[in-house]
């Protein structure tokens, strides 16, 4: 099935796939390579050296510059900007826009040169992007920042039955949420963990995190063999687990609550309260050959569908 291309639109490139339909007031350039069954609607542009994918849907008003590039399963919402001003791209180092797999840019976001959007991530619709934003996340705002993760709600429950329970299991790759002996008189309050009981492994290594701004997000790696224990002693923050499979997202605000992440789950920190202070214990020595810091590697390492 060869492509439709409406009677007013002006393309130019021969490089266009299979049952993509391109409509009327749309200008494609001769350099431009499109994908198969991809929806361009209504006065778009798409510039010489530009890369579309497969499915990949642009509403209407959408100007892809030289050097973007659209993976499959990418949908661009109506008057979406992408920046490749040459001032721009000099600042930025790279003139080039990735736009990962599955991810979804809202109405009128602008992306500034240099910038990758990470696997199946959200734009919201108005943010304005000058960083590249983790697969996953969904960013708002101008600067735009991480607000949340796809498919990674806060377990509501979770957070009421720990009280109730020393552990309960999060329900994704082995990870456990676990409360801590607590003592409170007069003099004030302790909390106590003990390795290989209360926390499950014994710590060779902790490190602590703090004085995190609000919109800045950490972690974004797994382990191969490495435990982690996390408790954030001192105001809150949130924790997306993700196994490859599914993710979901933790707050810890008590310094008698803490999260397991054992290995071969994909940690991310963010959501931190201006006082926080996250305390981390670790099983092994820093070892940098024990990190995944490549989601699509943990990915695929996890057996994880497309």
């Amino acid at each position: 099935m060869s492509a439709s291309i409406h009677q007013l639109a002006s393309v130019a490139s021969s490089k266009v796939g299979d049952a993509t339909r391109i409509w009327q007031y749309t200008v494609v350039l001769e350099g431009a390579v499109i994908g198969r069954d991809c929806d361009i609607c209504s006065h778009c542009r798409i510039e010489n050296d530009v890369i579309v994918g497969d499915h990949v849907t642009l509403k209407s008003g959408v100007q892809l510059w030289d050097g973007v590039r659209l993976e499959d399963d990418v949908f661009v919402g109506p008057n979406a900007s992408f920046v490749m001003e040459k001032a721009n791209a000099e600042h930025s180092g790279s003139p080039q826009i990735v736009v990962e797999r599955g991810a979804s840019i809202g109405a009128g976001a602008v992306l500034f040169p240099g910038v990758r959007i990470g696997h199946n991530a959200m734009i919201g619709a108005g943010a304005v992007v000058s960083r590249s934003v983790p697969p996953n996340a969904i960013v708002a705002g101008n600067p735009a920042k991480i607000v949340g993760y796809v498919d990674a709600k806060p377990e509501v429950e979770i957070s009421h039955t720990v009280p109730e329970l020393p552990v309960v299991a999060v329900g994704i790759g082995g990870v456990t949420l676990h409360r801590l002996p607590r003592v409170t008189d007069i003099r004030g309050s302790l909390t106590v963990g003990e390795f290989t009981r209360s926390i499950p492994f014994e710590a060779k290594r902790y490190f602590m995190v703090f004085d995190v701004p609000s919109m800045e997000t950490r972690g974004e790696h797994a382990h191969r063999a490495c435990h982690q224990f996390l408790i954030c002693v001192r105001g809150s923050c949130a924790v997306v687990a993700d196994d490859g499979h599914a993710r979901r997202e933790i707050v810890l605000d008590r310094p008698d609550m803490g999260i397991h992440l054992p290995p071969m789950v994909w940690g991310i920190q963010y959501k931190y309260s201006a006082d926080a202070m996250l305390l981390v214990f670790a099983s092994h020595f820093y070892d940098n050959a024990d990190y995944i810091r490549d989601y699509a590697e943990f990915r695929r390492l996890a057996g994880a569908q497309r």
